[in-house]
């Protein structure tokens, strides 16, 4: 399977299930989608459920419709949880079929991404933060 996007069961995204792949340099997470159906439009359209180290299917994130402030389209975005990875879902390049979306990483992203890679490459050590206990790296 290609890396970095999702392969939906037909043009109709909106309750289409899909399959697909996201890959980092620090995570790889092989997925399956569910559309969710909720009268909220604030919730997602789906979520995505991927492997835990034990091999269950748990859900790691989340899959929007939003719609562009400036010129009203409507587009997904993609949101990983537990990495703290989101990015945009797009037509993917030199594919005319709309059931298969490019995951395509955000500018700022990539340089959070790109930070924790240093951090960990540089081995650096891990302080404990004030919030929810949470322990995090000072970078």
């Amino acid at each position: 399977m290609t890396s970095n996007c999702i392969i939906f069961t037909c043009t109709g995204i909106e309750t289409a299930k899909g399959v697909g792949s996201v890959s980092t340099l620090i995570f790889d997470l092989d997925s399956k989608v569910e559309p969710v159906a909720s009268a909220n439009s604030m919730a997602p359209t789906h979520r995505v459920l991927g492997r835990s180290l034990r091999g269950k299917l748990v859900e790691c994130g989340c899959i929007w419709n939003k719609q562009n402030t400036e010129t009203g389209a409507d587009y997904y975005t993609l949101t990983i949880r537990d990495h703290g990875f989101n990015t945009n879902l797009g037509k993917a390049a030199n594919q005319d079929e709309l059931p298969l979306q490019a995951a395509v990483p955000l500018g700022a992203e990539r340089r959070r991404v790109n930070q924790r890679l240093a951090a960990v490459l540089l081995c650096q050590p891990v302080y404990s933060c004030k919030f929810r206990s949470q322990r995090c790296l000072r970078i």
